[in-house]
């Protein structure tokens, strides 16, 4: 401020990473590293630029100030840009649990034998599962402080931990299985502290369940049936749908829901909520990149879209109010992310879906990114199960799902109970009552 800086806002962070990958019993990768650095965002009036160092020191700091000062000079006018209003900014004094000591307290050796163990699991389970994509561990911690030229001031610490292992099933010698020869997949656990994860013998048998499920699979004929999407298929259109519902796209017009705030966009049976409040969430803070109080946020009430997801930028380019969903690296304008973006688990269960259907397609992954968030057209390759007489009867492999989302959205006839949180982004298996599933 005293370089000529009519506002401005800083943020810093520092942390730590932790990566190992093992495959086939070896050690392929092993990272471990640390960073710090510092970011300066300045508004000249209605001129804004940033900067960004890792040089702490006071003549480090001195150059951040001068090159972020400079370059607001000469950028132009944007009318809506600045800080948050009076009366916006804050953040929550409660703990939201997001770290874990436990994750600072790094025993590679340990961590490269959980992917091991993980890996020799899937190996175990079957005789089939005879190659691996490889076990996985990843661990990481870190430290964000913001302040603002109006008087903010907030820090929090965060830890994720993950393991993964992706086993590749190979028929048996001579099988009839009438598919397309090996098969793989995946499973994960995730959580903010080592001692909360999944077992890594229960991960890698998982996983290899998952790959052996998939042996024998086929194509199918072209046909209208329902479609269930598992839980992880079903997060992946959640997010694209989390796209449309971003305010940079809404004030662009490249949304398909442009304009539908207050109608009917979905079955009686959704409600999207995006909240950045969930004790331990993946994507719970405080406060979001702007330093306003994150917040639980109604997006569709049983159908009816309520709001959408927006910055202090974007808010006023509306003429709405900020849904605390600034989002940001260390340099540049925020953008508008997520926090906890989730289906609201429906009373159902999972396999009562799939009993309930005569002759139609669990999806279990996507190929591809095939979602236009301008239109709503889906196009995606899939592999799943195909279900007759509510039961799986046979794995299915290079087959397109087509459709729209927002037809989708208002075609979801059951949203099971099954919703569980590996990351920031969570659904519940979901049933749309019909769907083209395009094969041979």
């Amino acid at each position: 401020m005293r370089s000529g800086a009519t506002a401005a806002d800083s943020i810093i962070r520092e942390g730590n990473e932790f990566t190992t990958t093992v495959r086939c019993g070896e050690t392929e990768q092993l990272k471990e590293a640390g960073s710090k650095a510092i970011g300066l965002r300045v508004f000249l009036g209605n001129r804004v630029a940033s900067s960004y160092s890792s040089d702490f020191s006071p003549q480090g700091i001195e150059r951040l100030i001068a090159s972020a000062v400079a370059a607001s000079r000469v950028t132009s006018e944007d009318p809506c840009a600045g800080l948050p209003e009076p009366g916006q900014a804050g953040q929550h004094t409660g703990n939201l649990e997001l770290f874990s000591e436990d994750v600072t307290r790094l025993d590679a050796p340990a961590l490269i034998d959980s992917a091991r163990r993980a890996e020799q699991a899937a190996f175990a389970l079957d005789p089939r599962i005879q190659n691996s994509e490889g076990a996985s561990f990843d661990a990481s911690y870190d430290r964000k402080i913001l302040a603002t030229s109006t008087g903010f001031v907030g820090e929090y610490r965060r830890s994720y931990c993950s393991l993964s292992v992706e086993p590749i099933a190979v028929p048996e010698p001579g099988a009839a299985s009438g598919g397309s020869g090996m098969q793989r997949d995946y499973w994960h656990t995730a959580s903010r502290g080592l001692a909360t994860l999944e077992p890594p013998e229960q991960v890698g048998r998982e996983a290899a369940a998952r790959a052996l499920r998939r042996l024998g699979a086929r194509k199918v004929a072209t046909a209208r049936v329902p479609v269930v999407f598992d839980q992880r298929t079903a997060r992946s259109l959640l997010g694209s749908l989390a796209g449309a519902l971003n305010g940079d796209a809404i004030y662009r017009g490249a949304s398909f829901l442009a304009g539908k705030l207050g109608e009917r966009v979905a079955a009686e049976s959704v409600t999207v909520v995006d909240d950045g409040t969930l004790v331990g969430g993946f994507g719970s803070a405080p406060f979001d990149d702007e330093g306003v109080k994150t917040r639980r946020t109604l997006v569709i009430e049983r159908g009816v879209l309520k709001s959408y997801l927006l910055n202090c930028y974007t808010a006023r380019k509306l003429s709405l109010e900020t849904t605390g969903n600034a989002s940001r690296g260390l340099t540049g304008n925020p953008g508008v992310g997520t926090h906890n973006f989730f289906l609201e688990a429906g009373a159902i269960g999972s396999d009562q879906i799939i009993a309930s259907v005569r002759n139609g397609f669990y999806v279990t992954e996507f190929m591809g990114h095939g979602v236009n968030a301008v239109t709503g057209d889906v196009s995606l390759g899939a592999a799943g199960l195909w279900i007759e007489n509510g039961e799986f009867a046979y794995p299915v492999e290079e087959v397109t799902v087509a459709g729209n989302l927002l037809e989708m959205l208002q075609g979801i006839t059951a949203v099971g109970s099954d919703l569980e949180f590996r990351g920031s982004m969570a659904s519940p298996t979901f049933l749309v009552g019909e769907m083209t599933v395009a094969g041979e």
